[in-house]
């Protein structure tokens, strides 16, 4: 059984309730879900779906460091969105972040999200550990 170890930044939101903002396990790491909170005032990002997007991924790529990799480790995500008329515009975003081979995915439309967010994403990195 590998062993978990938590991983915590100051550079993305603190954990909202009782949970990681990640976990490694072996050379897996999993990425807490991010909504578009920001990491100084834990309040939600001004500025519709494209800020919110924007704000989500950073959020990510903060917690992607401290675990010791990038957004391109990035294997799974799972998109919440409160309305798949946004997917469009996410994608875009995703575009600005992502290269490829862009990590596999699955867009979900939900009805409501923590503190009345647009969007959440979740991520499984693969991080091999070092021999």
């Amino acid at each position: 059984m590998a062993e978990k170890l938590a991983i915590s930044t100051p550079h993305a939101p603190a954990a909202i309730g009782p949970y990681s903002q990640a976990i490694r396990a072996g050379d897996m790491v999993y990425l807490s879900g991010q909504i578009p909170l920001d990491p100084m005032t834990m309040e939600i990002v001004e500025g519709g779906i494209d800020a919110q997007a924007r704000r989500v991924i950073s959020n990510m790529a903060a917690v992607a460091a401290e675990a010791g990799g990038t957004l391109d480790d990035c294997v799974k995500l799972t998109i919440y969105l409160t309305s798949l008329a946004d997917f469009g515009i996410v994608n875009a975003v995703m575009q600005e972040f992502f290269k490829p081979p862009y990590p596999a995915r699955a867009t979900i439309e939900i009805s409501a999200l923590p503190r009345l967010s647009l969007v959440e994403i979740d991520a499984i990195m693969y991080l091999p550990t070092t021999q």
